[in-house]
């Protein structure tokens, strides 16, 4: 009994630096009443801080090697990049009016109590078309926060309704890496996996509209909508049209700052310098998120080294019995693994074999497992606050992470429609 004890203690060590960033993150912001007075990047340094000091049989360079592995990992820059270029275009399109011109335009289609509805309608058409929550937050956030500016709102809920839908799609789309990855690993289809996903979330879509609609209309929101500026509106026009056809986000957003350029000099409301400088401001904004996102994917990738994730796996694995059993405990892993990398790509990918090999074993429906993989990714993804998408939505409407992901409606309920798929055996067809 004594080697299984040690290896369970090993496991639990290994977690610990996750539980720690937890437990200090919001312990602190508790005591200090304000979760905005945390910073979430000195809460992941010294959690990031005692996780290479408790990594065993490395020297102080190997600890520190392991560490910048995981924060220079190919998917760690590739958002870094993503995460310059929006800056970038979000200030640039700010100081050509580009934001003011959509929230003009927002407020004179959307009836006033209608506005929380209709963002989450909208985000989640542009998300289903463009299979990309990040790429959907980044053109939606700016223009979702100006209006809730504008109309006195509350733009950690206004943020998070945008943010919310942006999962629907990153769910859903035929395009969207999270379901190229689960139908892959588990060897169905995009039309068979969609048509179980689409029977499990369209109810938690619905409830969460209804839910915006009641919200609206409890509220007197009613704001003037200003001239609209149809040549301002060009940037995120081109932004989201780029994106629906397909091209990847890093071009687009490329052309939507070189867009803001081109309308900012013929305006007059940029020089050479003042675009430089609008650019430059739009980069430092991003800092703070660059910073959290390196920390975190160095955090991540020590937990992993050290037995954390294999812990997880085979902890969950040890007593399954029957197939509800099954599927709780593949959605249980792709849950946990979430949590441990903060990118739900990456999470069905290292759990994707895992599940098929448990699937085989209690004759489960590879269309549902797939689906199960992807929704409870997504599930997660939206509600841990050092997720990319959202720092992303952070640090495009200025507010806390952690106060919009209280608000995050959409993510809850797809969670909740999950686990009755699971328990009540539905879709009964695939189960």
């Amino acid at each position: 009994m004594k080697k299984p004890l040690n290896r369970r203690l090993r496991g639990w060590i290994a977690l610990s630096p996750l539980l720690l960033f937890i437990c200090l993150y919001l312990l602190s912001s508790v005591a200090a009443s304000d979760f905005y007075k945390v910073p979430i990047a000195a809460a992941f340094l010294i959690a990031s801080a005692y996780a290479l000091i408790i990594t065993p049989k490395a020297t102080t360079e190997e600890k520190i090697n392991i560490f910048s592995e995981g924060a220079g990992n190919r998917n760690v820059l590739l958002m870094i990049w993503i995460f310059v270029l929006a800056g970038a275009f979000a200030n640039t399109a700010k100081d050509i009016g580009a934001i003011d011109a959509s929230v003009n335009l927002a407020l004179e289609i959307l009836p006033g109590k209608f506005i929380y509805a209709g963002l989450f309608i909208a985000s989640c058409f542009i998300s289903m078309a463009i299979g990309t929550s990040v790429g959907t937050i980044v053109a939606l956030v700016p223009v979702a926060s100006g209006i809730a500016v504008e109309a006195g709102l509350d733009i950690p809920f206004v943020t998070a309704a945008v943010a919310g839908g942006a999962f629907f799609g990153d769910n859903l789309s035929f395009i969207s890496d999270t379901t190229i990855a689960a139908t892959r690993t588990q060897g169905c289809s995009m039309k068979d996996k969609f048509r179980v996903n689409v029977g499990i979330v369209a109810p938690a879509a619905l409830i969460v509209t209804a839910v915006y609609v009641l919200y609206g209309l409890s509220e007197d929101i009613s704001v003037a909508a200003g001239a609209v500026d149809g040549v301002k509106l060009i940037p995120y026009l081109l932004v989201i049209g780029l994106a629906l056809i397909g091209i990847n986000v890093t071009i687009v957003l490329m052309i939507g700052i070189l867009a803001n350029a081109v309308i900012g000099f013929a305006y007059g409301s940029f020089s050479w310098v003042g675009w430089l400088g609008s650019v430059g401001a739009g980069i430092g904004s991003m800092g703070e998120l660059i910073i959290v996102t390196m920390l975190a994917g160095g955090m991540l990738e020590i937990i992993r080294h050290n037995g954390g994730l294999d812990f997880i796996i085979s902890g969950l694995t040890r007593r399954i019995s029957g197939k509800r059993g099954a599927e709780f405990s593949i959605a249980a892993l792709v849950s946990l693994a979430n949590l441990c990398t903060a990118n739900n790509t990456v999470a069905i990918i290292t759990t994707g074999s895992l599940a098929k090999d448990i699937s085989a074993r209690f004759g489960l429906d590879p269309r549902k497992t797939a689906s199960i993989l992807d929704t409870f990714s997504c599930f997660v993804q939206g509600l841990i606050p050092y997720g990319a998408q959202m720092l992303m939505a952070s640090g495009l409407s200025g507010v806390s992470s952690i106060s919009i992901a209280g608000c995050m409606f959409y993510p809850f309920m797809m969670g909740i429609c999950a686990v009755c798929a699971i328990l009540f055996r539905y879709p009964r067809k695939y189960s």
